[in-house]
Parts: structure tokens; C-alpha cells; sequence
């Protein structure tokens, strides 16, 4: 009786600090764990953003909503007025893009507003802002992968260079 006695407590000691590392253990990992989230770009004011009706001026826009964070001229001109939320679990993991909104202001060709959008990340393809780049398709070849593949571009300059036919 006595035996078995030291052996229960001697249990019970062992039981109890492995409850105690176990519960340190969890409480120092969820302090790792805190989600960050990072606020980037132009935050839209609807009260700036309605002193800009159709029909206003580019000097207006520029003076109400300020500098645009990209701009284009294809057709008309457009500004684009770009925020983005990203997150991450863990400081040194990669952020992730979970919110993208786009207010995009279209001008005619007298410079005179004639539409206002406003795009999120269901409207299209994600445009990664920190890398400056927008996924292509086919495939990224090196100069040498292309004169090894002998199907044109770089391989037919060389042939011109080296005065082939």
C-alpha cells in the first residue's frame, strides 16, 4: 500500500509539470501568432470624392482628392486613386492581399470628367502594386533558352548578325 502510494505521487508530480510546460508552451505561441494588417494607398473621402461630379475639371479632381496613384492616357485620360489591405500571421511570412479598391476617374478628351468607378479585386485580375507587375501569360524565357529553342525572335537576330540567311 505504501509502494503504491509513492508511486501516485510521484505521477501526480510529473502530470502537473507536464500541464504547466504544456500550458506555457500554448500561451508563448499564440503570442507569435497576431495577425498584422497593413494599410496602403489613397483612402477615399466621400465628402472629397462628391466635390467631383461628372463634368468637373482636372484641376478640380486634383484639388479635392489630391495626387492620383497612377494615372493613364489611353483613349482619354484616367486616374487612378489605389488602396490595398494586406495581411500577414507571422512577421517574417509573405503578406497577403485580402482588399484592393481602385477609384478610377475617366476625363474626355476636353480634360472634363466623364465617368467615376470604383473596382475591387472581384472586378479583375489583381495588379500587384509593391513589385510593379501584372501576371502574363506564356512563358518567361531567358536569352539563352531562346536561342536553344531556335523559334525566332533572338535566334533570327543572331542568324542576321552573323550575316546568315
Amino acid at each position: 500500500m505504501r509502494l503504491e502510494m509513492r508511486y501516485l505521487r510521484s505521477n501526480r508530480n510529473v502530470l502537473g509539470c507536464t500541464a504547466v510546460a504544456l500550458a506555457v508552451a500554448v500561451a508563448s505561441l499564440s503570442g507569435c501568432s497576431t495577425q498584422e494588417v497593413f494599410h496602403n494607398g489613397y483612402v477615399v473621402d466621400q465628402n472629397a470624392l462628391d466635390l467631383v461630379p461628372v463634368g468637373s475639371s482636372r484641376e478640380q479632381v486634383l484639388l479635392s482628392l489630391g495626387t492620383p496613384s497612377t494615372t493613364a492616357t489611353f483613349d482619354g485620360e484616367v486616374f487612378y486613386y489605389i488602396s490595398q489591405t494586406r495581411t500577414r500571421s507571422v512577421a517574417f511570412m509573405k503578406q497577403r492581399l485580402v482588399e484592393q479598391q481602385i477609384l478610377a476617374i475617366y476625363f474626355d478628351k476636353d480634360g472634363v470628367v466623364s465617368q467615376r468607378a470604383n473596382y475591387t479585386m472581384k472586378d479583375g485580375k489583381v495588379f500587384d502594386m509593391i513589385s510593379r507587375t501584372t501576371p502574363t501569360g506564356g512563358k518567361d524565357l531567358t536569352f539563352l533558352q531562346q536561342i536553344l529553342s531556335g523559334g525566332g525572335g533572338a535566334a533570327n537576330s543572331i542568324k542576321n548578325m552573323l550575316g546568315g540567311t
